[in-house]
């Protein structure tokens, strides 16, 4: 393993205070896959609530995912701070 590697846990939730701006395309992409191969289908990602740039980053990317259902603002406690995502088990492609 490559000793940058970040390894995270896939249990459905994504903080992405430790990622650097950079790398969150790629972050929740390949974690959106991990959570789809582990038979995950509700997802919560933690963008932080800030200015709202890393969010509007992660609501782009979620928009174009192929596998993604909806997604909306976490209506709890962290407000607009995270963001639920309910993935497809089937795919846009498939049906």
């Amino acid at each position: 393993m490559d000793p940058d590697t970040v390894v995270i846990p896939v249990d459905g939730i994504l903080d992405l205070h430790a990622f650097a701006p950079k790398d969150v395309s790629s972050v929740v992409a390949e974690y959106l896959e991990a959570c789809l191969e582990a038979g995950i289908f509700e997802v919560r990602i933690i963008h932080g609530k800030g200015k709202g740039v890393l969010r509007r980053q992660v609501h782009a990317i979620l928009e174009r995912h192929p596998r993604v259902k909806g997604f909306s603002l976490d209506p709890g406690s962290s407000g607009w701070g995270a963001t639920l995502v309910g993935l497809d088990s089937i795919g846009k492609q498939a049906r």
